[in-house]
């Protein structure tokens, strides 16, 4: 028999099903459950999709803040940045969940009462964190994050509180004991068990490790002390007995053994060629099809979270050969984690990727490839990172903590959640920038259940108006050059409804020079004739209230034109 809440979300889950392609390829309408909007917050899974508590799909699109996880105990940057500044911030420009790497030892100590006054804390930047301890400074962004209407991830970075802690392949470490990792996570549920801005608990970052290597994660049906798979599931369902609203995301491992091979063969060359496969640490989600986390009743709030990355962070054997995103779709990801969605057995959410740009062409190209990925999928995404200071991959802001990188910024837009140009936030009530914001939505003014905000189309009146007014068809088209390297560039183009009622769809056309062509485009639908290009609206961003814009962006090769660009709009 089902419980009460099992009957609301298989209803939930119903209308999600149905609605599901209207919500995501339509470009007015509503769903059935959108007229009043939820409550509260709280997300869980039906199929591949992640819905809110009336049914209707969502998109999590957001990046990562470190510094909670390291030897400081508190988000990296605040030595120089305001905390408030910075997450208002990241919401205007559209990040709407922020996943946040911790340790256990420090949740353990902020279990314990030992939460301390961090040393990291520039209070002349930040005179409003005088005197509160690491806890409290997570509190204090967890209320900003409420206040501009973005969602947090928390993530159990690594066992220790150590700036290299990621280094070490399992969860636990030194007097950090399993069980401690257990004791932590639950001791964290419960103290935010009714505050639905921690929407979502990433159990433990990329568990890795090679066979021929002590210790390291493994995925199977056993109970032994270093399968992740049945660490996860005992993590997980102790998390969901405490809150059984919060979503759960599982990453994968590092290899798996081959068809014909067990655990137990020998892996004396970690490549492709041996007894595994071999990906990225936290990347490999081969073992779900043999091996697949069960969560009973609570089946409905996992989601398995990949980490995938470019030649820039470690020269892998696909890298070292011609590749698109075709061959890395069906050589890479398919196999390793892709298949999950694909499958329809559970979304996923790439916890990290990114890296830097404009020193080699082929992390350029992956970068772009997975992006376009993520965007054609709908694969929910926490782009690494927003920190400067990440060595391998630098971050969205630059060495100030306040500068943005544009061009990293220009690569990343399309692969965050918009709506008839504007940013979508994960709170029914409050749109993406806060109270407002010119740049974010509500979710229940995207659904129609709440108010649109000025200047974007309003999806339930165009469901419900009988006779629309005819567009005036009338719009401009601006060129940007966001970035250029050796032998390519990067440009933006903003389309603007320059008439008097909303747009069906739109098409912008120019003409390229001789030596140059556009390599990848997103938002926006491309096809060529010669060196004549027409981009017309993707399905999402055709609709444009008066004075409204969105962007398409695209990535080209050869000499960077200055194209004077045609618009018309129906």
């Amino acid at each position: 028999m089902f419980s009460t809440r099992s009957k609301r979300r298989l209803a939930a889950a119903a209308a999600a099903v149905l609605a599901a392609p209207l919500l995501w390829f339509a470009t007015t309408g509503t769903s059935s459950a959108a007229a009043a909007a939820p409550a509260e917050d709280w997300l869980h899974v039906s199929g591949n999709q992640i819905v809110d508590e009336a049914g209707n799909p969502v998109w999590l699109t957001g990046t990562n803040w470190f510094g909670f996880n390291a030897g400081e105990r508190v988000f990296h940057g605040l030595w120089s940045a305001n905390l408030t500044e910075v997450t208002r911030s990241m919401a205007q420009r559209g990040i709407n969940l922020v996943r946040v790497p911790i340790s256990t030892q420090l949740l353990l100590e902020w279990k314990a009462g030992q939460a301390t006054v961090p040393s990291g804390v520039n209070t002349y930047a930040n005179p409003e964190l005088t005197g509160k301890t690491t806890l409290q400074v997570f509190d204090a962004f967890l209320a900003l994050c409420r206040q501009y209407g973005m969602k947090v991830l928390l993530d159990v970075h690594s066992a220790e509180a150590d700036n290299s802690g990621h280094n070490h392949p399992v969860w636990w470490k030194g007097t950090i004991t399993t069980e401690n990792f257990y004791q932590a996570w639950e001791w964290v549920t419960a103290r935010y068990k009714s505050d639905d801005t921690l929407v979502a608990m990433d159990l433990k970052n990329e568990p890795h490790g090679a066979q021929n290597e002590t210790p390291r994660a493994k995925w199977d049906g056993s109970t032994d002390a270093d399968n992740w798979k049945n660490v996860a599931q005992t993590a997980a369902r102790r998390i969901l007995a405490i809150n059984p609203k919060v979503l759960v995301l599982v990453e994968g491992i590092q290899v798996y053994p081959k068809p014909g091979a067990t655990w137990s063969s020998p892996n004396t060359n970690p490549d492709l060629s041996s007894n595994f496969d071999n990906t990225w640490w936290g990347g490999n989600l081969r073992g779900v099809k043999d091996y697949p986390i069960n969560l009973g009743a609570d089946q409905d709030q996992l989601v398995y979270s990949p980490h995938d990355y470019g030649p820039l962070v470690y020269d892998q054997p696909w890298f070292q050969k011609p590749f698109t995103k075709a061959s890395l779709t069906t050589d890479v990801w398919t196999p390793n984690w892709l298949y999950v969605h694909d499958s329809g057995t559970a979304p996923l959410l790439v916890g990290e990727w990114g890296g830097r740009l404009g020193q080699d062409e082929r992390q350029d190209r992956w970068m772009t490839a997975l992006r376009d990925l993520i965007v054609d999928k709908h694969l929910h995404q926490t782009f690494w990172v927003l920190n400067p200071n990440s060595g391998d991959t630098g971050g969205l802001l630059l060495d100030d903590w306040k500068t943005w990188d544009e061009q990293k910024y220009a690569l990343l837009k399309p692969a965050l959640w918009q709506y008839a140009g504007k940013f979508v936030s994960l709170d029914h009530q409050v749109p993406l920038g806060g109270a407002g914001s010119t740049t974010g939505m509500s979710l229940a003014a995207r659904y129609g259940g709440g108010t649109e905000p000025t200047g974007s189309a309003s999806p339930s009146a165009s469901a419900s108006t009988s006779t629309p007014p005819v567009p005036s068809g009338a719009c401009t088209a601006t060129y940007a050059q966001t970035g250029a390297w050796s032998g390519g560039f990067q440009g933006e183009v903003t389309i603007k409804n320059t008439g008097t009622s909303a747009t069906r769809s739109w098409t912008a056309t120019w003409t390229m020079p001789s030596g140059t062509s556009v390599a990848s485009l997103w938002n926006g639908t491309l096809s060529t004739s010669g060196s004549t290009l027409t981009v017309r609206n993707a399905a999402h961003n055709g609709a444009l209230a008066a004075g409204a814009s969105t962007t398409f962006g695209f990535v080209g090769s050869g000499p960077a034109p200055t194209p004077a660009i045609t618009c018309s709009a129906s």
